[in-house]
């Protein structure tokens, strides 16, 4: 139990909205091993941070209008970080990875000279980049969706992909942006990526001629379908409208 109330440092809510990203909303409590990690990283309880992942879903909601209620009374703070992630994603996605980094082990090693801090310097910035451009985003995107096809339902995370609606290549500022992201399986990835398949405003499955000229029953069965709706992160309708007109084959 926290000895005295202390406000909220603009570190430790950078660290909580990064949980927020990767934990999955239906596990978001004070049981969770996570939250107890970070807890025990921050000096708070797990219950101030599972209070301030619930604020984090509030602000989320308010932004998707999708209606999840959260805590009410977000301070004015983690509106600010809400907002630097939701502006400017890798620059604070990175900077939160090295926060926890920062927080290991590390600081218990003593280290002969300044070469070897230097070192491990460079070691850590390397790692970063090597989860956030490999681990963040799946992470992310896959929790949102409770690791499940949004199409199909298929919950095996070997047959889960992240796919981004517009492509890594054509959009760098929304490279690790969650909103930027479905869970498909596989096969429906690669079509999704390949343009043979999109989604409508309404979220529901379209077909290019040349799937339906296929007649497979993998994609005409699902025609129309709406896709399951993440509980986080909300596909942003703006980069569905993009998919469709640029690399949707119609």
């Amino acid at each position: 139990m926290e000895q005295k109330r202390r406000r909220w440092e603009r570190e430790e809510l950078i660290l909580t909205f990064n949980l927020y990203c990767k934990i999955e909303f239906s596990k978001i409590n004070y049981h969770h091993p996570w939250v107890i990690s970070l807890a025990n990283i921050i000096g708070r309880t797990p219950s101030a941070v599972s209070w301030k992942l619930v604020n984090f879903a509030s602000l989320d909601s308010e932004l998707t209008n999708k209606g999840i209620k959260g805590a009410t009374n977000s301070s004015k703070l983690d509106k600010e970080i809400f907002n630097e992630f939701i502006n400017d994603w890798d620059r604070l996605i990175e900077e939160s990875e090295i926060l926890l980094l920062d927080n290991t082990d590390i600081k218990n090693n003593n280290f002969d000279n300044e070469s070897e801090v230097l070192k491990l310097g460079k070691e850590k910035l390397r790692l970063v980049k090597t989860r956030t451009n490999q681990s963040f985003f799946r992470q992310a995107v896959l929790s949102s969706y409770n690791f499940k096809c949004c199409l199909t339902g298929i919950n095996l995370p070997e047959l889960l992909v992240a796919s981004h609606i517009i492509p890594w290549s054509k959009d760098e500022k929304n490279r690790l942006n969650p909103q930027n992201g479905l869970c498909l399986n596989n096969l429906h990835d690669k079509a999704f990526d390949r343009g043979l398949i999109s989604f409508d405003n309404d979220y529901r499955l379209i077909l290019s001629d040349k799937i339906k000229k296929q007649e497979s029953k993998y994609f005409l069965d699902l025609e129309g379908k709406k896709m399951t709706l993440p509980k986080k992160f909300l596909p942003n309708i703006e980069f569905l409208e993009y998919h469709n007109m640029e690399i949707f084959q119609g």
